[in-house]
């Protein structure tokens, strides 16, 4: 007869959360592990608090380069080489400087890396980032893709920014991206992606195993908030500097326009304009596994859904506290305006293992900020007042 006295249980839970993999992306003792032994490095102190469950955060250095336009090195140059080229000022950020929405600024970070054997990465902005639509991608020397680090990569780091709907304020030490390491290249099967989701509920709905292509489809919510009818939010054009390091500072009302539920629950997609909307789908990821939120596909329609596409492990995870947490999506259209209706495939989920089970999980214990969200903008403004009736 099994053994189920809770010391058995006990031990049965640390035999878990002991497993390691060959393969995965890497959580944050091993993090904790890669900048003990030097392949992760700062001139600055890395900070506890960068390392973040499946994921370190980047730190802005000391100065931004305003340039010609965007660039990859190529395989022959080092980013210095083209800022040589394409460099047009300097701006000092040892204190604060503004970055001019419509403007390319490169940026090197503070971190640099010097990667081991079958080590590779892949950067995201941060959520907050991306909920202020700022286009921001990693670059490294004799780089051929955005946001990825080849493996075994040694050298510098740096971002390429650039503010599409608000001018902001960052300084040294800023936090604009996100880094995650793997080891090797686990990949789920469309058939295991559909058994984990059996066994996770990765989605409070039942995705129909045919559209579970390398990926877990989620849709828009159009209905919104039964109450108010709120939906999502439009940007305002012509609105005020944001410094991306305030927290809980700023009135929503000067920065975003309100968008209700209509008749018939669709939005038309404004070009130019930058929403923020929500999914319909409460997501989980389990404490051994971390997400990206990924374009379903560009022959569905001419529009991006979220920069920022990072789902750390225990989001929505009801053992953090998280049950009910929904994907907040950035949404921009592209060129033409574009319909969309409620409950319309926007993207997926793409979910890999850990090599092991993370020694911090998502939630309020680590600060995280999103944890049991619905719609919801950036961290740096108040929470939204329904300030007038519903027009």
């Amino acid at each position: 007869m099994p053994d189920t006295s809770p010391d058995a249980q006990d031990m049965k839970t640390e035999a878990a959360a002991s497993v390691r993999h060959r393969t995965g992306i890497l959580p944050s003792q091993a993090i904790r592990a890669l900048i003990k032994s030097g392949e992760i490095a700062a001139d600055v102190e890395i900070l506890d608090d960068q390392i973040q469950p499946a994921s370190l955060d980047l730190r802005l250095g000391g100065v931004a380069y305003r340039v010609q336009a965007s660039f990859l090195p190529g395989p022959h140059d080092s980013v210095a080489d083209k800022l040589t080229k394409l460099g047009l000022h300097q701006l000092d950020l040892s204190d604060s400087a503004v970055l001019e929405k419509g403007c390319v600024y490169v940026v090197p970070l503070m971190e640099r890396l010097a990667l081991g054997a079958g080590v590779s990465g892949i950067a995201n902005p941060k959520s907050s980032t991306g909920r202020l639509d700022i286009f921001t991608r990693l670059i490294t020397d004799n780089g051929v893709e955005f946001d990825r680090v080849r493996g075994e990569y040694h050298g510098p780091l740096y971002a390429e920014i650039s503010p599409r709907t608000f001018s902001v304020i960052v300084r040294a030490g800023s936090r604009l991206s996100q880094l995650r390491l793997k080891r090797g290249n686990f990949a789920y099967s469309d058939r295991a992606l559909h058994r984990l989701n059996e066994k996770e509920q990765l989605i409070d709905s039942e995705p129909d195993p045919a559209i579970i292509k390398e990926g877990i489809p989620f849709t828009v919510d159009l209905q919104g908030d039964p109450a108010t009818g709120l939906v999502g939010f439009r940007a305002r054009k012509h609105a005020g500097l944001i410094d991306i390091d305030q927290k809980n500072h700023y009135d929503p009302h000067a920065f975003w326009e309100p968008i209700y539920r209509e008749a018939a629950p669709e939005l038309i997609l404004n070009p130019d304009d930058f929403y923020i909307l929500a999914s319909r789908e409460a997501v989980t990821v389990p404490p051994d596994h971390a997400a990206e939120m990924v374009a379903y596909d560009t022959l569905v329609g001419e529009f991006r859904v979220h920069y920022a596409g990072f789902f750390d492990p225990g989001f929505g995870d009801e053992g953090t506290g998280g049950e009910g947490s929904r994907a907040v999506l950035e949404v921009r259209s592209h060129d033409v305006p574009f319909l969309i209706t409620d409950s319309q495939i926007l993207g997926r989920l793409v979910y890999e293992r850990l090599t092991q089970k993370p020694d911090r999980i998502y939630g309020a214990d680590i600060g995280s900020t999103y944890q049991r969200q619905g719609l919801k903008l950036g961290k740096q403004f108040t929470p939204w007042k329904q300030s007038t009736a519903r027009p």
